[in-house]
């Protein structure tokens, strides 16, 4: 499998890591996804869509926090993705993150795996 990097944004309180691996962009935030830093998730999200890949996978081990800005990114890409053929797959949630998922009734709406391996695994979508 491809796992070149193709790119990262940062800010002091979010780092975004975006790579390739084989038909899916790996797109992994790190910190926290609030209004002040929902923009450097969502700019790569969309990026991976205008570059050609409608599957992506938010590898999110390493996401302390998400609001509902966060959220709401996160709900955009899924519908940009679906539109192209795609989808997006969550996996790895800290607990913390997950509940805002559950309480919000998204958890319904994505594919959410336990590992990245897993959802990597995933072929849907």
């Amino acid at each position: 499998m491809d796992r070149g990097t193709v790119g990262s944004a940062q800010s002091g309180r979010l780092l975004v890591e975006v790579r390739k691996e084989g038909a899916s962009a790996v797109v992994t935030p790190a910190g926290e996804l609030d209004h002040h830093t929902a923009d450097l998730l969502r700019e790569p999200l969309e990026a991976c869509l205008t570059d050609g890949f409608s599957r992506l996978v938010v590898d999110c081990s390493r996401l302390e926090f998400c609001d509902s800005t966060g959220l709401n990114v996160l709900l955009g890409a899924r519908l940009k993705a679906e539109a192209a053929g795609g989808g997006v797959h969550l996996a790895a949630m800290l607990p913390v993150v997950a509940r805002v998922f559950e309480i919000t009734g998204a958890d319904a709406v994505f594919t959410v795996h336990d590992t990245l391996e897993a959802a990597l695994a995933d072929e849907t979508g």
